[in-house]
């Protein structure tokens, strides 16, 4: 069986290609030409450059493979040039939805996120049957990924058998760039995590979202969703969590949300559009702090066998392979 995956040298898509591997997939990796390929040195993967917004490249891609595995996205909690997420995560995934479905790909599974299910109102855990108004998405990079989703729920219901996984903050090692989430724990191991505020996240092993996907594939339902989540946690006590693993302090003081908030507006406006560089703090980051991103992912564990790795070792992991690379300097 041949796999293509999409975003294989990020940090999910690596994880992905590592795992169907090592069940003696055949993998192909389409990568653009500027993608940093560290994250699939020393693999047996074949490489095919190429673009999403290039419907050619997708189908040469793609040619001869059983499954697609579409975990490419533009994941950017601030950005100077707000279309290209959704050039990339929305017009992107409906390229190759549709290459795909010329080519009659047998098994499709989408990776979206946890960004784009909804919580209800009364604050209990978001699930599957809960979506999120792309016109109230915090940011343009959570309503990108809810549009793209909508773009794939219209491709299952014209017959497509796509799945989409909704994987919740997944941590561990080989998050090459960071993601936001790496960056907090890489931020928190340079000691540069003075305050925490009043939120949460969902924290899951990225090598469970990697099997997870697999799971998918073989027992996921066509133009179903299922959230891979582990654990709910508030921010003070992921970095309590850390600093029993590394001997770091754990901060004390909370930062209320409307410090939090002036202080991305500031860094945004300074950093963002004066420096040139990308903000530490980000306007949507903030705003997505009011809600807890608590989750359930009882469905996949019901219906695909999904199995949740400890936190913990996934956290260590994280750690240890941001000091053993360099970036914990």
């Amino acid at each position: 069986m041949k796999a293509l995956v999409t975003g294989g040298t990020g940090f999910v898509g690596a994880s992905l290609v590592r795992e169907l591997i090592a069940q003696s997939w055949e993998v192909r990796a389409l990568v653009r030409k500027e993608s940093p390929g560290g994250n699939l040195e020393g693999l047996e993967v074949e490489r095919i450059q190429g673009d999403l917004l290039d419907p050619t490249s997708l189908e040469k891609a793609m040619k001869g493979c059983d499954a697609l595995f579409h975990c490419a996205a533009h994941y950017a909690l601030w950005t100077p040039k707000p279309d290209l997420l959704y050039e990339s995560n929305v017009t992107g995934t409906a390229n190759i939805l549709e290459v795909a479905g010329n080519l009659g790909i047998e098994r499709i599974v989408y990776t979206s996120t946890v960004a784009a299910v909804g919580r209800p109102e009364n604050g209990s855990l978001g699930t599957e049957e809960h979506f999120v108004n792309p016109d109230k998405a915090v940011g343009h990079y959570k309503r990108s990924k809810v549009l793209a989703e909508q773009k794939v729920r219209e491709a299952a219901g014209n017959g497509l058998p796509v799945i989409t996984v909704n994987p919740s903050a997944p941590v561990g090692p080989f998050d090459i760039k960071p993601t936001p989430t790496g960056q907090m724990i890489l931020d928190f191991v340079r000691g540069k995590v003075p305050a925490y505020m009043d939120t949460g996240l969902n924290l899951v092993d990225v090598r469970d979202v990697a099997r997870g996907h697999i799971l998918a594939l073989e027992k996921g339902r066509p133009g179903e969703r299922y959230i891979l989540a582990n654990r709910n946690m508030t921010l003070k006590e992921i970095f309590d969590l850390l600093g029993t693993l590394t001997g770091i302090p754990s901060p004390r003081v909370r930062l209320p949300y409307f410090v939090a908030l002036a202080a991305a507006f500031f860094d945004e406006a300074i950093t963002g559009r004066v420096l040139g560089r990308t903000p530490r703090v980000t306007v949507s980051g903030v705003r997505m702090t009011k809600n807890k991103m608590w989750y359930d992912a009882s469905k996949a564990i019901r219906e695909l066998g999904f199995r949740q790795s400890p936190v913990e070792q996934a956290l260590r992991d994280a750690v240890d392979w941001f000091r053993q690379n360099g970036y914990a300097n």
